[in-house]
């Protein structure tokens, strides 16, 4: 565990299990979540360092839970994690506010190098997804 303080958010308890396995050894993972909505109240309740949220969410999905926060110009950067590979996604998730975007089969690999660049105001894009 380190410093870092770290928010999940995706609908898939699995996925947040699996997430809080590979992250905690580096990170404070300080809540998960299951929808945007949820994800927004526990940003603004806890102000954690970097939000970890998928796309695609019931309630509020991520894009517009991240457009939301980004309205309140909070200091929280954000990594996308997702099975969309597709560029117009990513776009997207750059245009919400996103500083990372990864793809859920390379969690493994991308995960922690995209959140440590995040928290250095770089962006980050799993190296599978074509330009």
């Amino acid at each position: 565990m380190g410093d870092v303080r770290v928010l999940l958010a995706d609908d898939h308890e699995t996925i947040l299990a699996h997430l809080h396995a590979v992250l905690s050894e580096y990170f404070d993972i300080v809540s998960a979540v299951k929808n945007g909505r949820d994800a927004v109240t526990e940003v603004k309740r806890l102000n954690p360092d970097v939000l970890v949220i998928d796309i695609s969410m019931p309630i509020l999905d991520g894009l517009q839970a991240v457009s939301e926060l980004r309205s309140l110009d909070l200091r929280t950067r954000v990594v996308f994690l997702t099975v969309h590979e597709d560029q117009d996604f990513v776009a997207a998730a750059f245009s919400a506010g996103a500083t990372g975007y990864v793809t859920k089969k390379h969690v493994a690999t991308d995960l922690v190098p995209a959140i440590r660049e995040a928290l250095k105001g770089h962006t980050f894009v799993s190296p599978s997804i074509p330009p």
